[in-house]
């Protein structure tokens, strides 16, 4: 009977131990289980805390960028208002060095003008031939002086002489005679043709000499 009682003592003991590391295997199963879920609610928090400090930054760069920008469009349209005043005042004043030069004739016109004015009060008392002499050698200076005004300064060439060559790419002719020549030549110049560089910006008029055969034949 005692044997029997041990056993069954032995037993109960047994089951007793074994439900108590059951119980323990469970309790620690439980223990990790909360360990993971606090580290996985600790991994979220800090997820989506790094997500909203990712969101303020890129907030923030955004409006930096934005901030850029609307200057950089400021500063375009400012380029742009500039280029536009700098190109209209090129266009206004373009011609302000040639006009400075023309002064100087049109000073030149208003003295032989003046010139001639009292030349013609005086007439009576002096000489009228000396004084028509003396107001066109005043002219022919200033046209010389305005020739080559243009010419080393502007690069403006006249052109267009009796004698010349005919030339269609730079004589304009108003007329022709047949006369005895080789070649057409310039026999009047009503106007003077004019070169910019190696442009002719104006032909010049003419009367025309046409080749009538004779000359060929000898």
């Amino acid at each position: 009977m005692k044997e029997a009682e041990k056993k069954d003592k032995k037993a109960v003991e047994q089951d007793e131990a074994e439900k108590l590391k059951k119980d323990e295997d469970l309790q620690n199963e439980l223990n990790e289980e909360e360990i993971r879920e606090k580290e996985v609610s600790e991994t979220c928090e800090k997820e989506e805390k790094t997500l909203e400090e990712e969101l303020e930054c890129l907030k923030k760069e955004n409006a930096d960028l934005k901030d850029q920008y609307l200057r950089k469009l400021a500063e375009f349209d400012n380029y742009r208002k500039r280029m536009i005043k700098e190109k209209q005042e090129a266009i206004d004043y373009a011609n302000t060095n040639l006009l400075l030069d023309l002064l100087t004739t049109l000073d030149d016109f208003d003295r032989a003008i003046q010139a001639a004015s009292q030349n013609s009060g005086e007439e009576k008392k002096g000489d009228k031939k000396q004084a028509e002499a003396s107001i066109l050698e005043g002219l022919c200076l200033m046209n010389k002086q305005m020739l080559s005004m243009l010419e080393n300064k502007y690069n403006l060439l006249p052109f267009g002489k009796v004698g010349e060559v005919y030339d269609h790419d730079r004589h304009e002719a108003i007329g022709s005679m047949q006369m005895p020549v080789a070649e057409p030549v310039l026999a009047e110049v009503y106007l003077k043709g004019y070169l910019l560089k190696d442009r002719v910006i104006r032909p010049a008029k003419v009367m025309v000499h046409m080749p009538d055969g004779t000359e060929t034949e000898k």
